[in-house]
């Protein structure tokens, strides 16, 4: 696998420091999805997860994992684009399933249509293996300066 692509303008977290941060995050769900991140750019964010173990009672992926990778690719991507320093957190998600898969990965790509100072929306395309088309998603995200420590 390539190293994800790098993003060089003046005063911008690189792909490199920001595939760091989420690495480097306590996120037990991302470990338990097995995600794998395969680029990282302002204009785009790749990532994939394996079908088994992320499957449904009929063997087939299930819809609460293809959400959850559309909301970290999302998430990841805002964070990524307003800054690591700030809160991105989803507030409305909507995933349209339109194929079953049950083996190999599928891959989520997110767009940013939108980032502000304090919103940001993310459109995502999951495929399989062969470039079908598994669901479309869409995210919108509150984006926060974080809280200043009581403790200062």
């Amino acid at each position: 696998m390539d190293a994800p692509q790098e993003d060089r303008s003046p005063d911008a977290v690189t792909a490199q420091q920001a595939l760091r941060f989420v690495r480097d995050a306590p996120n037990p769900l991302m470990e338990k999805l097995g995600i794998e991140w395969l680029e990282v750019s302002r204009e785009r964010i790749v990532a994939r997860i394996p079908v088994p173990g992320n499957t449904q009672p009929y063997g087939v992926l299930h819809g609460g994992a293809t959400a959850a990778l559309c909301e970290t690719v999302g998430s990841f991507g805002t964070a990524f684009v307003a800054g690591v320093d700030r809160i991105s957190v989803g507030i409305a998600l909507t995933v349209n399933h339109l194929r079953s898969v049950r083996e190999g990965h599928v891959t989520a790509t997110g767009v940013p249509l939108h980032v502000g100072r304090s919103t940001a929306v993310w459109d995502m395309r999951v495929e399989d293996d062969e470039g079908r088309l598994v669901a479309v998603s869409r995210l919108t995200l509150a984006i926060r300066d974080p809280s200043p420590d009581p403790g200062s």
